[in-house]
């Protein structure tokens, strides 16, 4: 059986240490009685903080581990060099082909290291990256009032996909609308109303504001294709809803739009660096409870 390398060793650690923290937040959990909302709110903000603290102190551990390896990808470098500097003509001869056989192994060994250490710095780029300092907090702003991220594909549609789950989730709908017909009933309002909209729309070339025909384009996009959905189709959403949306961001305010309508908001989560692309629309939901799960 091999020998599990450092890095096994770590993520061996991590993974347990991560299942010891569940098992401690449920406890916690049952520790506090359900109709005291008061303490299980400041309950959902302390597990909040213990996830994040645990995701930092992996992150040191892993750049530790890092800068072990690459130490020792050096030394092994730096053997080989004082091994070819050290040997005489006569001892190069002798052993010619024990030092090549030693090379081979020696580099195969520092490449090892090279990639463990590739692996490591990945890990820690992952941690450190902008999309999971971004979720971290939207997790905390969600826990505060109970919610979590639901995801939703990342297919062109997503803003639409959400706003479906939501009137799914929160109208509790016999028909609910699909994303074509959400599309189809934004681009119909926009085209009616024209004058709420071009303003805000100008040619990316000229600067110009739209033509009747590019915003004619625009709308048919809207309708028939893919097109990455916004603010203002979000305005437009409100309207044909007739309810208000708010979108929830980790750097910036929640954004709140068609606050004349009454009724609970239909609530988006807007993630700046999600996937490759870049901008994306998730939906939430409720914050899943495992005391509760156990007791329904």
């Amino acid at each position: 059986m091999e020998e599990e390398t450092s890095e096994e060793l770590l993520i061996k650690q991590h993974r347990k240490e991560k299942k010891d923290l569940q098992a401690k937040i449920q406890g916690m959990k049952n520790a506090v009685p359900k109709n005291d909302k008061k303490r299980r709110k400041q309950l959902t903000e302390e597990v909040a903080k213990l996830e994040s603290d645990l995701s930092r102190k992996h992150e040191e551990e892993l750049k530790q581990l890092k800068s072990a390896d690459e130490a020792k990808v050096e030394e092994v470098v730096n053997e080989v060099e004082t091994l070819k500097v050290e040997g005489g003509e006569q001892e190069e001869a002798k052993q010619a082909r024990v030092t090549k056989a030693q090379k081979r192994r020696d580099k195969k060994a520092a490449q090892e290291k090279e990639r463990e250490s590739r692996i490591a710095e990945a890990e820690v780029q992952n941690l450190q990256g902008l999309r999971h300092q971004e979720g971290l907090k939207l997790a905390q702003k969600l826990a505060q009032q109970h919610l979590q991220i639901k995801e939703i594909s990342s297919d062109g549609h997503c803003m639409y996909r959400a706003i479906e789950d939501q009137l799914a989730q929160r109208l509790k709908l016999g028909s609910n609308m699909s994303v074509k017909q959400l599309r189809s009933r934004t681009a119909e309002h926009m085209r009616n109303n024209a004058d709420d909209f071009l303003p805000f729309l100008t040619n990316p070339d000229t600067g110009d504001m739209f033509t009747t025909v590019e915003f004619e384009k625009y709308c048919n996009d809207v309708e028939h294709t893919a097109a990455w959905g916004g603010q203002l189709e979000l305005r437009a959403l409100t309207k044909v809803l007739n309810l208000p949306i708010e979108v929830i961001q980790a750097n910036s305010p929640t954004i709140r739009i068609g606050e004349e309508y009454d009724g609970e908001h239909l609530t988006l989560v807007y993630m700046r660096h999600a996937y490759g692309l870049g901008e994306h629309y998730n939906s939430v939901e409720r914050l899943k409870d495992p005391t509760i799960a156990e007791d329904n």
